[in-house]
């Protein structure tokens, strides 16, 4: 008599685990190009309590300008010599109708490379300069201090 291999039984099971390596590698992929898809240069900051919105800082067509901490210039992700910075600002607004110009700078870049930066700026025609800050929680009312012996 021949031997004649039996079929494995059926099962209805879902089977999972390609699923979640397939996701577990989308999660390590978005958490490595999430932070290169920030626009422009990064810097720190600085930080102001009184600061204003500005949402078309993060268009796309935003026109963005970078002080460093060691005082470099970037004009988005671009490095620029100050030098060069008023003629490829009116390059890049000659065509545009909104002609608004964002500066950030570093908390720790020198005073006065911002305003050179500006100076730069406004000499390119540009009238509307955004000045970007981070927001921070304004604390109206003092923290209430334990004291020491018990008694208030």
């Amino acid at each position: 008599m021949a031997y004649k291999p039996k079929a494995p039984e059926v099962t209805s099971d879902i089977n999972v685990v390609p699923m979640a390596d397939i996701m577990l590698v989308l999660l390590i992929i978005f958490m490595v190009v999430t932070p290169m898809m920030q626009k422009g240069f990064s810097v720190d900051l600085a930080k102001t309590e009184l600061a204003r919105d500005m949402p078309d800082a993060d268009k796309e067509d935003a026109v963005l300008i970078a002080v460093s901490r060691d005082g470099k210039i970037y004009l988005g992700s671009e490095q620029v010599a100050i030098e060069n910075l008023k003629n490829q600002v009116q390059d890049i607004v000659a065509s545009r109708d909104n002609k608004i110009v964002y500066i950030k700078s570093d908390a720790r870049a020198k005073y006065g490379k911002v305003t050179a930066v500006v100076d730069e700026v406004r000499t390119a025609g540009v009238d509307q300069i955004g000045l970007l800050t981070d927001k921070v929680e304004r604390r109206d009312q003092p923290i209430p201090v334990a004291s020491a012996a018990g008694n208030p």
